[in-house]
This record gives C-alpha cells, sequence and structure tokens, in this order.
C-alpha cells in the first residue's frame, strides 16, 4: 500500500481511477508536459466499478439528443477508443447493430431515433424489414429496422490497463487504497488531513462523486439512485447471433432496453435489468450498500414520485420481474424469437448504473453533469456512454475548465 506524504504538491489530483479519471490525466499531461498529476482511488485496481463492469459496447452516438454533451463526444470516442484498441492490439468485434421495433408507434420513434443520428453525424441507415436477415437473421421487426455499423465491442478492462500505461508513461502516478475527502478553507477546495496539496482537483469518482461534491455544497439538488442491471450469458453455439440486436428506445427513461449483446469472448449476452436499489456498489442483495446510500437512495426516489417526468412504480413494477431468467427471456425474445429455445443461460456479473435524479424537477438526468467550483471540477453524472466517450470527453474537461482556469 503507498503512503501518502502529507502536504505532498501536485498540479492536478483526480479522484476516482475509471476511465473518466485516466482519460482526464492523460489530456492534462499532454497539454501540460512536465506537471504532476496523481490519480487517488479507494479501490485497489482502477475500474473497479462501471469502467469494468460495463457491457464492453462502442456506442455509435445516434440515441443522444444533439446538444447535448454525450452526442458531443460519443462518436469521435467511438473512434478514438477504435484506435486505442488496434494500437495496443486489443481484439475489437465489427459487429454492427441492429434496432428492431415490436410494434407501430416504435417504428414512429424509429424514425425519430434515425434523424436524431443524422443530426449526430453518425453513419446510421433506416431500412426495410424484408433485408433485416441480410443483417441479422435471428432477429424480427416491424416494418423498419436501424442499421448501425460502427457499433462494435471490445474489452474494457485490456483498454483501460493499456489507457493506465499511457498515462504512467507520461508521468503520472496511481494511489490505491486511498481516501479523500474535500473541504473549502479560504477561498480553495482542500484534501481532509492534508494528504495532497493540490492546485487543481477533478472529482471523477463515478458512483461515489456526488458524496464528494456535497461535502464542498455542490450539486446539492441532486440525489443518487442506483439501478442495478444483470445479464444473463449463453454461447454463440446456442444462439447464433452475428450482430448486436437493440430494442427502441423507451421515449422517457434513460435506459436502452433488454437486448443481446455479443462480448468480445463471442458470448451472447441478454440484459440489463433496471433494479433500483439502496447501494451505489450494490452487486448483491447482502452487501455493497450503506445508510447513507440508503438515504440518498430514498430521496432521490421520493423526488421521482414527487416529479412528473417518470413513473418509478411502473420502473419498478416492469423490472423486478426480470431478475427471473424466464421473464428476462420473454421479454428479450419478442426482439429475437429463438431465444426461447435456449436452455441454459449462465448469470453474468451485475453493473450499478449510478443514476442522477434532479430534485427540483424530479427527473431523471440524461446527460453528462460537469460542476466547476472554485480550483474544482465534479462529474457528476457520466454514465453510458461515458465509457466510449471518455476520451475527448477528458479532453473538453482539460481545455474548457483546468487550462483555461491557469490561464
Amino acid at each position: 500500500m503507498f503512503m501518502v506524504k502529507q502536504h505532498e504538491k501536485c498540479d492536478l489530483l483526480i479522484l476516482g481511477a475509471g476511465i473518466i479519471g485516466i482519460s482526464i490525466g492523460i489530456a492534462y499531461l499532454k497539454a501540460n508536459s512536465g506537471k504532476k498529476v496523481v490519480i487517488a482511488d479507494k479501490e485497489n485496481q482502477p475500474g473497479k466499478h462501471a469502467s469494468g463492469r460495463n457491457s464492453g459496447v462502442l456506442h455509435a452516438g445516434f440515441y443522444y439528443s444533439p446538444e447535448s454533451l454525450k452526442a458531443k463526444f460519443c462518436r469521435e470516442g467511438n473512434s478514438r477508443l477504435r484506435e486505442t484498441a488496434k494500437k495496443y492490439g486489443i481484439p475489437i468485434r465489427e459487429i454492427g447493430k441492429v434496432i428492431v421495433t415490436r410494434n407501430i408507434e416504435e417504428d414512429s420513434r424509429l424514425e425519430q431515433l434515425f434523424e436524431r443520428g443524422l443530426s449526430n453525424g453518425v453513419d446510421l441507415e433506416l431500412l426495410d424489414e424484408s433485408i433485416l436477415e441480410d443483417y441479422e437473421p435471428l432477429a424480427r421487426t416491424i416494418n423498419r429496422f436501424l442499421w448501425s455499423p460502427t457499433t462494435a465491442v471490445s474489452d474494457p478492462r485490456m483498454l483501460l490497463q493499456a489507457l493506465q500505461g499511457e498515462f504512467e508513461n507520461l508521468g503520472g502516478r496511481l494511489d490505491f487504497n486511498t481516501k479523500v475527502e474535500l473541504f473549502e478553507s479560504e477561498g480553495a477546495i482542500n484534501v481532509v488531513g492534508n494528504q495532497y496539496n493540490a492546485l487543481f482537483i477533478v472529482n471523477a469518482a463515478g458512483a461515489q462523486a456526488d458524496r464528494i461534491s456535497r461535502r464542498v455544497n455542490v450539486g446539492l439538488d441532486y440525489a443518487m439512485l442506483p439501478f442495478m442491471g444483470e445479464y444473463r450469458a449463453t454461447t454463440q453455439f446456442h444462439l447464433p447471433l452475428k450482430c448486436l440486436v437493440y430494442p427502441v428506445p423507451h421515449p422517457v427513461n434513460p435506459f436502452l432496453g433488454v437486448h443481446f449483446t455479443i462480448a468480445i469472448d463471442g458470448s451472447v449476452k441478454v440484459g440489463p435489468t433496471a433494479i433500483p436499489v439502496f447501494g451505489r456498489e450494490q452487486y448483491s442483495v447482502q452487501e455493497g450498500w450503506s445508510v447513507s446510500d440508503s438515504m440518498q437512495a430514498i430521496k432521490g426516489a421520493y423526488g421521482l414520485v414527487r416529479g412528473d417526468g417518470h413513473n418509478l412504480g411502473a420502473i419498478v413494477k416492469s423490472e423486478w420481474l426480470k431478475v427471473i431468467p424466464r421473464y428476462l427471456v420473454r421479454e428479450a425474445s419478442e426482439l429475437v424469437p429463438s431465444a426461447r429455445n435456449v436452455k441454459r443461460w449462465e448469470k453474468k456479473p451485475p453493473g450499478i448504473r449510478a443514476q442522477l435524479v434532479h430534485l427540483p424537477s424530479g427527473k431523471l438526468e440524461q446527460d453528462f453533469v460537469v460542476k466547476p467550483y472554485l480550483n474544482s471540477i465534479h462529474v457528476l453524472n457520466a454514465v453510458s456512454p461515458g465509457w466510449t466517450s471518455a476520451l475527448p470527453f477528458g479532453e473538453w474537461i482539460v481545455d474548457e475548465f483546468i487550462n483555461r482556469a491557469a490561464s
């Protein structure tokens, strides 16, 4: 375990060694050679949570409103992660994705999704159902489908390890097993206990970011409501999909719906669920939650109930059933009917979507949320496609906030 010296000086301290924190560190050192950058993380390795538990899908960038930060960075991030994978010999599967419909109402939303993709500059085709079998013979659709050729899959842990190596080769340092808390004093944000004396601090702690920010009165109008996503998997022998198969996303809720992904190892996954839970690191019923987590989740749930943007009761009702594999597969089989014939589905490690709730409006935040304050930046919401968007998003954080503040 690395012991941090008191009052250790650094130009930039980053909290969180996920892909967002490491990407910010790389961007800063590339723009500011010779500066001292430290990334502190409470875990014993990088990407222990969202960055290492995601599906490995490189999203194309057509889901997001054109004015959003997600739209701004996802398409470029897709290209940049591809370049990184090829540079380091990391496997990447260029398999594409079809988005299919289950009824006429979804067909009308499919066209809106297509138009949004074009606005975002994404390579996307709207095609007739008669040729769906040329792209994915096992899928079914009503009337039309979307084809996304730039959607791909890779290995999130291998990519994170490659980026960690880049960061360290640029002179950056990672301090694991290191918890950091902030406080405000004399017009600046400082570290409790004087572990570090940092000129600038970036809070990129993922699911813990809002907890850290509230210590310095940032993000008080938000609460964290975690959603646990579970997947089941089989082999391509039992379900020989050629590409990813997704439904048209829900018009309001920020989830993409139960879908089929193909992992880098060739397994086929169905999921995820989106189950509200108490703990932001609650990967099982018995562990990973705390009283403070529970209070935040209750606060967030109450905010949703009071608002009119989302129906929390409907979310809970539809999602809890999917914990039972047959219900999960039954919904997925509306996209790929032969999924019903698979007899065995292996349970995969779950992930947590750390979803912010905006308390005044009672809405789930749909975009990345970044809050600057004094000599600090707080990345409060960087859920999907945060992994795909990380490299250009990190550069934007550096250019827009850190370097501008220093000039």
